[in-house]
């Protein structure tokens, strides 16, 4: 199976699981908070944690099919954040993915609840799920962690709190750990987990997940600053708009397209053993060559 027969067959899993996530059984009182959670969990967008998720899980020996309940929670756990980020009170942004923000449709009170409901529901995905108990106790642990102050909570706060002043490079990669590596490195270890891998399997998972969370993030900087709004979905120039530090404005474009490549490669490196027909190899630099 080629890398875009693998990909395309995980969406085709993925997103009816994620369309089926809230469905009628709820009482009408509930129907526009609801609403305001499937516009943003259904909007499109390249699944990226989750395929993560059902190739960790196929590459340690369990169906894909049976990671489904944590690939959707990992991708409630991924929406519930671009809610808040895009909140007046914090990045105040009108478009994502190429449509009104949460907010900007269903008001800032839903968007907060939208948000805050997604995430109690990700955990409530993976505890209900039919997984061994132990695979679903790892794996509520590891989206936690993911989730609160080591993880996407802590890196927000850190990047609105530097906002107006120049961050070290150390700083920054630590905010970037979090806010953006955190969830990625998450995902993988979440399918290996789910397959109850053992110590080794999950490090590999984590490392591979943090080192290509480290290039998607520099790349996207570089495409707040390259690409266009039709090609992004979103606002570009937000970073300087809000006078944040970034790769780009500390390194430059050249610097920042080699270290992208080089975090890559070492990514492709970490998985070598592993990736047997050259699945997360190829996703890796795909990702790294991405124009949105």
């Amino acid at each position: 199976m080629t890398f875009d027969e693998r990909y395309k067959a995980y969406l085709e899993m993925i997103e009816p699981a994620l369309k089926s996530c809230f469905g009628s059984e709820r009482g009408y009182e509930f129907d526009g908070l609801l609403d305001a959670m499937d516009y943003s969990l259904t909007a499109g967008g390249k699944r990226i944690r989750p395929v993560l998720v059902l190739e960790f899980a196929r590459l340690n020996g369990l169906e894909p099919e049976k990671a489904l309940p944590v690939a959707c929670a990992v991708e409630m756990l991924h929406t519930y954040s671009p809610i808040h980020d895009d909140l007046p009170c914090m990045d105040d942004d009108d478009l994502r993915r190429g449509k009104p923000t949460n907010h900007k449709v269903f008001g800032e009170s839903t968007a907060v609840l939208a948000g805050d409901a997604l995430q109690a529901e990700a955990f409530g995905t993976i505890l209900r799920s039919p997984l061994p108990v132990e695979a679903r106790a790892g794996c509520a642990e590891i989206l936690a962690g993911a989730a609160g102050v080591d993880g996407i909570c802590g890196g927000q706060f850190m990047d609105l709190s530097a906002e107006g002043h120049a961050l070290s490079a150390e700083e920054l990669r630590s905010l970037q750990s979090r806010k953006t590596g955190a969830l990625l490195a998450g995902a993988c270890m979440l399918g290996a987990a789910a397959a109850l891998a053992d110590e080794k399997a999950l490090e590999i998972a984590g490392r591979y997940g943090a080192e290509l969370g480290a290039a998607f993030q520099i790349r996207d900087d570089m495409l707040d600053v390259m690409s266009t709004v039709s090609e992004l979905g979103k606002p570009i120039g937000s970073d300087k708009r809000d006078r944040k530090s970034t790769f780009m404005s500390l390194y430059g474009e050249a610097e920042c397209a080699r270290m992208v490549h080089e975090i890559s490669a070492s990514a492709c490196g970490t998985v070598r053993a592993i990736d047997t027909d050259g699945f997360l190899t190829e996703l890796a630099t795909r990702l790294a060559e991405r124009r949105k």
